[in-house]
């Protein structure tokens, strides 16, 4: 049972209605947020906060980037939403932004990280049985143990999150689940024939921030290559500027076949996710064969391409390699018998605590509320640290500070 919390009443209200009216599938900090700007969120009794979630890397430009918002209220009073049915005058824009931005053909424009990866798993097989010759429904993807893709019931299928699974069956077929950063298991399971794509996170973040071996990610791209596989990376979360390159999979220089993209494509305004690949594989999907009422919407095309402008005018990739380096130095020289590890990539860390104690981390990141910092557990004894990318050094220290004193509570 976690600790006892005593919140204002005004907070305890906002909770309570949620409770309610809501369903209870998450279990949230016990703080109700009101407003947002930069690196800071407010709750409902006006204090302050540093975000150290950044809505799980959808705010990398910061809470209502003031270029973001102003695309945002322009475009939504133009037109938001037309469907595919129609064209539009956003879509085309995007379009030829995006694929020149990253270097590929071709774009399949969807809304939620899950509708991406669903769609790139769609594709794959697409390409599988027209391209590579694969015969029909013996297409299979390589995943990794302790992935996080989503949470819909093709997506759990091969997850490996007893949470995740639990009475949601009969579950999708075509799936092989292999170690995370193990090149041997990948070797073998790319001898079956039948394999049409290895899908991966470059970094496994629900997971705790996994970061692998120097290399791995290299490694597994040339070896899909070599066995006519497709390389499917999923950078919903590790993309973007978060681990201090535009892409996590740009630190190897490895083109993914497939890169999904989402959260911070929009700088947290509203769902935007996308699927990019050239023709040989993106052309396999005809029309009529897979869509998304929502998908490609204009307001959605015009925020996008703000949120990716602002990324590289104010070169939040160079600013998250140089802190997430100084923040990681500076958590190793705290001196607690409570940090059992750290690790990370740009500003995409994690600590893990060690505690006698299994709400440890829970009780931790309730401190952390308290003096000011919003965090949170994941798999029990896991903090993710992960600031919107404009944060500056002194702002950063400061938080390193609140990080030391609050792990004082663990005593």
């Amino acid at each position: 049972m976690h600790s006892a919390i005593i919140n204002s009443g005004k907070t305890q209200q906002y909770i309570d209605r949620e409770n309610n009216f809501g369903a209870h599938n998450y279990e949230s900090l016990p703080v109700v947020l009101t407003k947002g700007k930069g690196v800071n969120v407010w709750d409902v009794d006006d204090k302050k906060y540093y975000d150290f979630l950044s809505a799980y890397s959808a705010v990398n430009q910061g809470h209502c980037h003031p270029k973001i918002i102003e695309t945002l209220i322009e475009q939504s009073q133009k037109l938001t939403l037309s469907s595919r049915a129609f064209y539009n005058d956003a879509l085309g824009e995007y379009a030829e932004f995006i694929t020149k931005y990253f270097g590929y053909d071709k774009v399949l424009p969807m809304n939620t990280g899950v509708e991406a990866v669903e769609t790139a798993i769609k594709l794959c097989r697409k390409w599988a049985y027209e391209i590579k010759g694969i015969e029909k429904n013996k297409a299979k993807i390589i995943v990794c143990e302790n992935n996080f893709h989503g949470r819909t019931t093709g997506i759990i299928s091969f997850s490996t999150d007893p949470s995740a699974t639990k009475n949601y069956g009969p579950f999708a077929t075509g799936f092989e689940v292999i170690p995370f950063n193990d090149l041997n298991a990948l070797a073998n399971a790319l001898t079956d024939k039948n394999v049409a794509g290895f899908l991966v996170e470059p970094i496994q973040g629900e997971a705790g921030v996994i970061v692998p071996d120097d290399g791995y990610i290299a490694k597994a791209k040339q070896y899909c290559t070599d066995a006519n596989v497709l390389f499917i990376a999923d950078e919903i979360q590790t993309g973007l500027c978060r681990t201090g390159k535009m892409l996590c999979c740009d630190h190897e220089n490895v083109r993914p076949d497939i890169l999904i993209l989402g959260k911070a494509l929009s700088g947290g305004t509203l769902p935007v996710s996308a699927v990019l690949a050239d023709d040989d594989i993106m052309l396999t999907i005809k029309p009529g064969e897979h869509g998304s009422t929502y998908g490609g919407n204009p307001l959605a095309c015009k925020v996008a391409i703000t949120a990716l402008q602002v990324l590289q005018e104010e070169d939040m990739a160079k600013n998250s390699e140089i802190l997430g380096n100084i923040f990681r130095e500076e958590l190793q020289k705290i001196k607690s018998p409570y940090i059992s590890v750290i690790r990370g990539k740009g500003l995409f860390n994690a600590m893990e605590i060690i505690h006698t104690a299994e709400d440890a981390a829970w009780k931790l990141c309730l401190e952390l509320k308290e003096n000011g910092l919003l965090a949170k557990p994941t798999h029990g004894d896991k903090i993710r640290f992960a600031p919107p990318l404009i944060i500056k050094k002194e702002e950063l220290m400061e938080c390193v500070g609140i990080i030391n004193k609050s792990l004082r509570i663990l005593d």
